[in-house]
């Protein structure tokens, strides 16, 4: 459905930064979601935070309802505007300021792309260090709305632990100011982490002053071969003692390897195939005792096989091994992705439960995991059958996704790893959260935004 703007909304802004053209309004009113088609009576591109705020306050004066809108690369429909909504496009708000070397940070608006901002910090050799495969189109406002995780988790953490600062327009278009570039501010409760993974439902985040490291030394890169889970989480025990920093340490299955080699042409480096692959990265000082690590690994039998790159070109070919299932799951059919999070020690029997589950209970669906196994978590991809309607699929998969979600709870685990609650995953969310919490995530709610206009519908109703 859509909606006339009024007419305050429209002056908001010069013309030509809104749009209603009809190409715009299906882009811009999406994310990597399909399951809800895009819907929203016009996308508003502004430039500043004065401009996101008169938007903002004038929306929230006239009941307009508006979806914050960064890269869109969210799979939880945290971006989709499906019902007439105003989408609020940062996607012309790319300013990254110098770098402080000194303090090791970098102040940058909320559109810039991820990948835009390691690049400009390269040179000053630091790194922000929030990385995954879609850092080309993500942003950094939409990294911060969702709390993004991604590969290096396991060494660096999630993106809340390299944002300092942050400027946030609240619904009524009143502008915060929060931290700055401060390291240390213990002056109460922390407000910026109110505004870090609330997916634009409390504050409409438009700055932030990200905190930089240091860029890592070379980073070697293995793709193990091994027989099951249970090898999987074997070998990772065994590289946690290593002599070495893991960067990553990612699995997928040979389902997802199939999947991507029917998508697009890639080099496999075994001869033999293998149920389960390991893509291990690390920074290591001494090259001699890295290879005498690997040599234990095989005397262990920890592997059936491995291979170390040569060289970076090798490296990123074995990374795309990894790095392109999530598109190429996409690509060859329709995939019901859940992004779950559970304890490493419970990941074995979960992931033997949910197999059970799913061959007794859901037979012929094809179910292609990987993940970052160093921080538990764990994608789930059932694919459509190519004889089911989209819409028997999508009933099925609801059904489907209740039994898996109580096995999460069994195990304590959480419904969402790093992709977001958005429309997809709110009804299961009570499987996360307990009743209190969930009182308490609408009194936040109705505190910051009591009218409703900002992304209405996303986490909570």
């Amino acid at each position: 459905m859509t909606m006339r703007l009024p007419q305050a909304v429209l002056d908001a802004l010069p013309p030509e930064q809104f749009s209603t053209d009809p190409s715009d309004l299906a882009e811009y009113g999406k994310d990597w979601t399909k399951v809800h088609a895009p819907a929203p009576s016009a996308i508003a591109f502004p430039r500043t935070t004065e401009e996101v705020s008169r938007v903002v306050r004038l929306c929230n004066e006239h009941d307009v309802a508006v979806v914050p809108s960064g890269g869109r690369t969210g799979l939880a429909g945290g971006a989709v505007a499906r019902n007439g909504e105003l989408v609020l496009s940062l996607a012309k708000m790319r300013r990254i300021d110098p770098v402080d070397v000194l303090g090791a940070t970098v102040r940058v608006q909320a559109g810039a792309v991820t990948e835009a901002v390691h690049h400009h910090c390269e040179p000053s050799g630091l790194t922000w260090p929030v990385d995954f495969a879609s850092k080309g189109s993500s942003t950094v406002g939409g990294n911060i709305a969702t709390n993004a995780g991604g590969v290096k988790v396991i060494r660096y953490g999630l993106t809340r632990n390299w944002v300092l600062g942050l400027q946030v327009v609240l619904a009524n278009g009143d502008v915060l100011e929060l931290n700055g570039a401060l390291e240390k501010n213990n002056t109460g409760a922390d407000l910026r982490q109110l505004f870090i993974g609330t997916e634009g439902t409390l504050g409409v985040v438009t700055e932030a002053t990200l905190k930089l490291t240091r860029l890592p030394g070379k980073l070697d890169v293995f793709l193990f071969a091994v027989d099951d889970l249970a090898g999987v989480l074997r070998l990772f025990r065994e590289a946690r003692q290593g002599p070495f920093v893991i960067s990553a340490y990612e699995f997928f299955t040979d389902r997802c390897l199939a999947r991507l080699q029917r998508h697009r042409k890639v080099n496999v480096p075994f001869a033999q195939g293998a149920s389960h692959y390991v893509l291990l990265e690390v920074e290591a000082n001494d090259r001699d005792v890295l290879e005498a690590w690997i040599e234990g690994v095989f005397e262990r039998a920890l592997a059936n096989d491995g291979v170390l790159a040569q060289h970076s070109g090798e490296a990123a070919q074995l990374w795309t091994l990894r790095e392109g299932i999530s598109e190429s799951l996409s690509a060859t059919g329709m995939p019901h992705k859940n992004d779950i999070a559970l304890p490493i020690a419970a990941l074995e029997p979960f992931v033997a439960e949910l197999e059970h589950l799913f061959a007794t209970r859901y037979p012929g669906f094809e179910i292609c995991n990987f993940g970052h196994i160093g921080d538990g978590n764990l994608h789930v991809n059932v694919m459509k059958p190519d004889d089911m309607s989209k819409e028997e699929f999508l009933g099925k998969t609801k059904e489907a996704d209740h039994e898996m979600f109580a096995l999460v709870r069994k195990h304590r685990g959480s419904i969402s790893a790093e992709h977001g609650v958005g429309l997809l995953k709110k009804d299961y969310l009570p499987y996360s959260r307990s009743p209190e919490e969930l009182a308490l995530l609408r009194a936040l709610k109705r505190t910051l935004d009591p009218k409703n206009t900002l992304n209405p519908g996303k986490i909570i109703d």
